[in-house]
């Protein structure tokens, strides 16, 4: 597969490198000749500098040999004319990444108008994802797949006796739930039945929603903490501004602190009489406090500084407030945030690349997210007749150590594998894969096109 990405930023960067893993021809266009080659020294791909929304590059590269098209330069009505150009061109299908509010609610009739496959916006997304963990009851709660029958959450075992010291095996409080991945100062570790646990390991355990609940008790967490009635987010901009609005329209009590005075009057404008908007300067801890921090159910930092983010969420999560989120863009930042007690670290980069991944991968795969630092990925795929994988059981397979199969839901049953288990046709199966194996994982599932 042939993939032209225009917009060399984070998240194109973050693309290539995802999909040369799963061994796709990737160029990348941008007309920052630095950032170009600073690419080339660390990823192989081709690299062109020019303007990408340029008839004439389009049509020199050949682009009627790509099979897509992602656009996602720092302009909105950029992204649109290149994807909308890359299909009248020749270009199987496009992407455009579009982020403006104020286009959120005609992102179909634009679709429809200029022949785009498929839009992105990466702060609604990350909007979303932040608002469904807030309906949540869990305080660790990290994803749902298999409609929501199965789910991954993610906590450090820290001092707890039933975990520290004990190898995989010895832990009977998780019969029927599987760890999948260790997370152990930095490095990532596909455990084994021998896998010993050590003091502040991160590991990430997937299995039946329902009895997620023996994972609360024994964190002694409770899986009834009263609903979220008011939240206090720190940063007015389009994150904030989405989730604002989506929160205040399902009867949630906002609070959004802003230091610029002119966001503050459009904030004003355009949010639900359930928001508040309040100028001043969010790391002000005294602002903070005056304006009841202590009170408040959750606290979300969205600033466009991940610094700022950070430091009030530690605050925020010294008052005890029962939900805290920081925002991230730093990648470095990832592993420090593993031991700083924070809730929720998310990066609407790794949630953006996600969705363009599930994209790519066809209509068998119904979703993909991207776990560590981008290092591992969780794919929810629904078996076809033709898979390879049909009817044999899991430990004649072969599958390389990078991947697991972590559930199998059959007939609306879940089904944590074991060496004897066969997946069958119309199975969702939910996957565990170390990003250097999903050129295995789509040989074995037939991910790509035309397979």
């Amino acid at each position: 597969m042939k993939v032209m990405i225009i917009g060399a930023g984070k998240l194109g960067t973050k693309l290539a490198t995802a999909m040369l893993n799963g061994e796709i021809q990737v160029t990348i266009i941008d007309n920052n000749p630095i950032i170009l080659n600073r690419l080339k020294d660390h990823l192989d791909v081709l690299t062109i500098n020019a303007n990408g929304a340029r008839k004439e590059v389009l049509e020199e590269l050949n682009i009627t040999s790509y099979d897509l098209t992602i656009a996602v330069t720092s302009n909105d009505e950029t992204n649109i004319l290149i994807s909308s150009m890359a299909k009248k061109l020749g270009c199987k299908s496009s992407i455009a990444r579009i982020r403006n509010p104020e286009y959120a609610d005609q992102l179909d009739f634009m679709k429809n108008a200029y022949n785009i496959d498929h839009v992105i916006n990466p702060e609604l997304a990350t909007a979303n994802e932040i608002s469904r963990y807030l309906m949540e009851s869990y305080t660790f709660y990290f994803g749902d797949y298999a409609l929501g029958k199965v789910s991954l959450v993610n906590f450090n075992i820290k001092n707890l006796s039933d975990f520290v010291n004990k190898s995989i095996n010895e832990l009977h409080c998780i019969d029927d739930l599987l760890i999948v991945a260790i997370s152990r100062n930095g490095n990532i570790i596909i455990p084994h039945g021998g896998t010993i646990l050590k003091e502040n390991d991160i590991i990430y355990v997937m299995g039946q929603r329902a009895k997620i609940e023996i994972i609360a008790k024994i964190l002694k967490t409770s899986v009834d903490k009263k609903t979220v009635k008011k939240v206090m987010i720190l940063g007015g901009g389009k994150i904030g501004y989405y989730l604002a609005d989506n929160l205040s329209r399902k009867g949630i009590n906002v609070k959004i602190i802003e230091s610029d005075i002119n966001r503050c009057k459009v904030l004003a404008d355009q949010l639900h009489d359930n928001a508040l908007v309040i100028h001043g300067d969010g790391t002000d801890i005294n602002l903070l406090e005056e304006e009841d921090l202590s009170e408040m159910d959750a606290f979300i930092g969205v600033t466009g500084y991940d610094e700022e983010n950070l430091f009030m969420s530690l605050r925020a999560k010294q008052l005890n407030i029962g939900k805290v989120i920081a925002k991230i863009s730093r990648q470095s930042y990832v592993h420090i945030i593993e031991n700083l007690g924070i809730d929720l670290a998310i990066n609407p980069v790794n949630i953006t690349a996600s969705e363009i991944l599930k994209y790519i991968r066809g209509g068998r795969v119904v979703s993909v997210s991207l776990l560590l630092d981008g290092q591992a990925e969780v794919t929810e795929i629904i078996a076809s007749d033709n898979l390879q994988v049909l009817d044999k059981p899991i430990k004649d397979l072969n599958l390389p150590k990078g991947i697991i199969i972590g559930a199998i839901v059959h007939k609306g049953k879940v089904i944590i594998p074991k060496g004897n288990s066969k997946i069958q046709v119309g199975d969702r199966i939910v996957v565990f894969s170390l990003l250097s194996e999903v050129p295995a994982l789509e040989t074995f599932f037939h991910l790509k096109d035309g397979c």
